[in-house]
């Protein structure tokens, strides 16, 4: 089985998530794809805000799109555990309730984008937190991120182009 990220995964998740109200974005490597980045990604990482409410809202979206969470992980999700990976259910999952780089789910948010109903960390956020967390993996990336981030801010800048839309995906 191909357990690789793909948007239509993405798509997936920002409708369960949506059903249930959950606040989300998605970050790293399945954040960057979705904004049009061309490499693949093992899982999907998502930021969620922390409080009991999102926790109920995210572990409901999860069962229901066929995740088996056991109690632990229920009770990890809904108490807003740093991270929680999820490598049981359809795909892979990382839930990041307090990534590195990054100061607060509000100024994520209020940087992020949403694209084809998807929401996303802005790529600078995506960087910050690839650059925060040290991990050899991420390091060895961060030269093609950011050469995607200057492709992007010219893409989006362009005349024709929404401001925050993905290239090749619409906004």
């Amino acid at each position: 089985m191909d357990r690789r990220f793909d948007y239509r995964q993405g798509r997936e998740i920002a409708e369960a998530f949506g059903r249930h109200g959950v606040e989300y974005l998605f970050l790293g490597k399945s954040g960057a794809i979705i904004l049009g980045f061309p490499e693949t990604t093992q899982d999907a990482d998502l930021f969620v805000r922390k409080s009991p409410e999102n926790g109920r809202a995210i572990v409901a979206a999860l069962v229901e799109m066929g995740f088996p969470l056991d109690a632990r992980q229920q009770e990890e999700i809904r108490r807003g555990k740093d991270f929680v990976q999820i490598r049981t259910g359809p795909f892979d999952l990382d839930l990041v309730f307090a990534p590195d780089g990054i100061e607060t789910f509000e100024d994520a948010k209020r940087r992020s984008l949403v694209v084809e109903g998807m929401a996303v960390c802005h790529i600078d956020d995506i960087i910050r937190s690839k650059e925060a967390a040290h991990r050899a993996k991420d390091v060895e990336s961060l030269p093609r991120l950011k050469a995607f981030r200057d492709w992007w801010v010219n893409r989006t800048a362009s005349p024709g182009s929404a401001p925050g839309s993905s290239p090749g995906r619409g906004g």
